[in-house]
């Protein structure tokens, strides 16, 4: 009896220690590094909020210390308010080099009263050209929302909010390259990118409502398992598939809000669509 007792025990230290990963909440100064822009980044509450700010002179940005293969990496964030044409707010994973790979969330901000666009794609060994971009349907100045990665070997989930707006399948099979060797790091930064990023260019940044500045808190990263058995097998993340409900929201999202998908256009792609376009998006 005191062995059984003693092993219960032990599985019950275990159990609370894997959950204590999972669900932690990242402390910024341990996390990550301020990389560029001087004081225009910010970290404060004790290392649980973290601001990136824009001015004339300089934008401003951070990465973060460790590199990651495989996990789920949510991160909350509060965009630029207000009048936020010409800015863009990027979160994303890299990996280095000129064969890099890399995950990306962009925020292109609009005129007052106009809506974000979020722009999405995926580098594998250097190459990109896979965009896909959506509608919010909130207002993500207004409160803070969670902006989540899930990568696998088998595929990578972009989601907003715990709702799938995006799926990239492994399709090595038909010799599109995946990202799957290369460790990334996480990234993010607020800059001046008003010769493209709102309406092509054709809306500059009003200067006179600087600094822009956005707001980052709740870093998360939980480590992808690679056994058969895992204890967190009951979590939807942990899945080779979505569920059910999961492709419901997926197949709302890319009804209603999305507004580009390079799978989609004949005039980028007028000799035909590249290959992992053929496959099943779900």
């Amino acid at each position: 009896m005191g062995s059984a007792s003693n092993g219960f025990s032990v599985f019950v230290l275990v159990i609370s220690s894997i959950a204590a990963v999972a669900f932690a909440t990242g402390d910024f100064y341990q996390d990550f590094d301020l990389s560029w822009g001087d004081n225009r980044a910010k970290i404060f509450n004790g290392g649980k909020l973290l601001s990136l700010s824009l001015d004339r002179v300089s934008g401003s940005g951070f990465r973060s210390k460790n590199e990651y293969l495989f996990g789920r990496i949510d991160m909350q964030l509060k965009l630029v308010a207000g009048n936020s044409a010409g800015t863009v707010t990027a979160y994303y994973l890299s990996s280095q080099g000129p064969t890099h790979d890399e995950i990306d969330f962009e925020f292109l901000g609009n005129v007052t009263g106009e809506p974000y666009i979020l722009h999405t794609n995926v580098y594998t060994q250097g190459k990109g050209n896979r965009e896909q971009q959506f509608y919010l349907w909130f207002d993500p100045t207004r409160n803070f929302h969670t902006y989540s990665v899930i990568w696998k070997p088998q595929h990578i989930i972009f989601l907003v909010d715990n709702t799938p707006i995006r799926v990239f399948k492994n399709a090595e099979s038909i010799g599109v390259p995946f990202p799957k060797n290369q460790r990334m790091r996480i990234y993010s930064s607020l800059w001046n990118a008003d010769d493209w990023a709102t309406r092509g260019g054709l809306v500059k940044t009003d200067w006179t409502k600087a600094p822009f500045t956005a707001y980052y808190r709740n870093f998360k990263f939980v480590p992808a398992t690679t056994g058969s058995s895992s204890s967190f097998s009951g979590s939807t993340w942990e899945r080779t598939e979505l569920d059910a409900t999961s492709r419901r929201r997926l197949r709302w999202v890319q009804k209603y809000f999305m507004i580009y998908n390079y799978c989609t256009d004949l005039k980028r792609f007028p000799q035909g669509f590249p290959p992992e376009c053929r496959r099943s998006r779900f």
